[in-house]
């Protein structure tokens, strides 16, 4: 499996509602249509997509990111830089806790509105895909909280992501 893979299926956990297509959801993703068919297949082998109903298999899907995907994919902080807010800086935790701005990660952006240590995004185009879609903007937020994330952070995004992808 490779990083873009998440990418793609939490975009499909969005999407799952709406009639979608792998062209659809490449733009949508900045990535190339191969790129998501290639990735749709890997997800299939690795029992995280059904390709029959074209929809996530939920329990893995959060049982991979909660206590998979900080291995998988690891990132450690960086320099500061301005960028977009992600982990506990960004919604939905910066509105559950209380922190230093001094202390947020981003993903490197210089039109971002936040200095912070800089994170790599599980992604290179994720962060443009999350600039057009709150949602996804979310649910990245909370994976690069696992990924990097303190104890107390960790915890309520393991509470949001179990949420969110258990029960819609």
């Amino acid at each position: 499996m490779k990083p873009q893979d998440i990418l793609v299926l939490l975009k499909l956990l969005l999407s799952e509602k709406e009639e979608w297509s792998q062209p659809g959801l490449a733009k949508s993703l900045h990535m190339s249509a191969s790129e998501v068919n290639h990735g749709l297949k890997r997800l299939a082998k690795a029992k995280l997509y059904n390709p029959v109903t074209k929809k996530c298999l939920r329990r893995s899907l959060a049982e991979f990111l909660i206590h998979g995907a900080k291995y998988a994919f690891p990132t450690e902080p960086g320099s500061l830089r301005h960028g977009i807010p992600t982990a506990h800086c960004a919604p939905p935790l910066s509105k559950a806790l209380v922190f230093d701005p001094a202390d947020c990660y981003v993903w490197e952006d210089r039109t971002g509105s936040v200095v912070g240590q800089t994170i790599e995004p599980i992604y290179s185009s994720a962060p443009k895909a999350a600039k057009e879609d709150p949602r996804l903007h979310e649910l990245l937020a909370l994976l690069d909280a696992l990924r990097v994330g303190r104890a107390r952070e960790v915890k309520l995004a393991r509470d949001a992501i179990s949420e969110r992808i258990l029960h819609g």
